[in-house]
C-alpha cells in the first residue's frame, strides 16, 4: 500500500467536518499562548473537582484506619481559612487554587527560584516545597499579608517601587517576603548580609542590584 492509500484510509477513521487543505491534510488551527493556558487550568480544575469528590453520605473523607483528615483550618495572614487539602499537596497549590492567593508564584516547582517564598512563623520558605499538612499550627504569611490593614504598602515593598526593583514582577513577591523576614532578625544588615539573604531567590530580568539597593532603603525606615 503506498503513502497515498495509507493517508486516505486513515482519513476515514477521523472527522469527515475537519477541514482540510486542497492536498487533503487536516488544517491545524493557530491555538493563542493565552488559551492554551486556559485549557490547561480548566482541565486541571475539572480533575481537581472529581478527586475532591466526597466519599461518604455526610460528605466526609473516608475513615479508613490510617486516612488523613483533608478538611483541615489554616492560619494565613492572621485569618483562619478551611480548606479542603490532599496529603501530598503543596502549600504554593493550596494558597494558588483553594485560597485565591496567587500573589505566591509557581516559577520552578522545585525549590530552586524562590517565587513562592511565604513566611511560615516569620521565617521564609518555599511553598512549592512544604507540605500543607504539615503547617496546620503555624502562622502563614503571604505577600497579599505584609501590607497594614489601611492598605499601605510594607517599608520593603515602597522600597523596591523606589528603586525599581521590579521588571517583569514574577519574582517579584518571593523577593519581599525573602527580605521581610531578613529584617525581622536583622533589622541593620550589612550589604553582604542582605546578598546572602537573597541569593535564594532568582530574578530572570537581572535586576538584582535594584533589590539589593531596596532592601538596604528598607532597613533604614523599618
Amino acid at each position: 500500500m503506498n503513502g497515498a492509500a495509507i493517508f486516505r484510509e486513515s482519513k476515514t477513521m477521523t472527522d469527515q467536518n475537519e477541514p482540510c487543505s486542497p492536498e487533503g491534510y487536516p488544517i491545524i488551527t493557530a491555538v493563542t499562548r493565552r488559551e492554551f493556558i486556559k485549557g490547561v487550568i480548566a482541565s486541571g480544575v475539572t480533575i481537581s473537582s472529581i478527586a475532591y469528590r466526597p466519599t461518604t453520605a455526610a460528605g466526609q473523607s473516608s475513615s479508613r484506619p490510617g486516612a488523613v483528615e483533608r478538611l483541615i483550618s489554616l492560619n494565613v495572614n492572621g485569618q483562619t481559612r478551611r480548606v479542603d487539602a490532599l496529603p501530598q499537596e503543596t502549600l504554593a497549590m493550596t494558597l494558588r487554587y483553594k485560597l485565591g492567593l496567587t500573589g505566591t508564584k509557581l516559577g520552578c516547582d522545585r525549590s530552586e527560584c524562590g517565587a513562592c517564598t511565604v513566611l511560615i512563623d516569620d521565617v521564609a520558605h518555599y511553598s512549592c516545597s512544604t507540605l500543607t499538612h504539615r503547617v496546620r499550627e503555624k502562622a502563614i504569611t503571604t505577600v497579599e499579608g505584609v501590607a497594614s490593614s489601611s492598605g499601605e504598602l510594607h517599608p520593603v515593598q515602597q522600597a523596591f517601587m523606589d528603586e525599581l526593583g521590579p521588571q517583569c514582577g514574577f519574582c517579584t513577591p518571593g523577593q519581599v517576603m525573602t527580605a521581610v523576614a531578613l529584617l525581622k532578625t536583622n533589622p541593620n544588615p550589612t550589604r553582604g548580609e542582605v546578598r546572602e539573604a537573597m541569593a535564594g531567590n532568582l530574578c530572570r530580568c537581572g535586576a538584582y542590584d535594584h533589590y539589593l539597593n531596596g532592601v538596604m532603603r528598607a532597613a533604614s525606615e523599618v
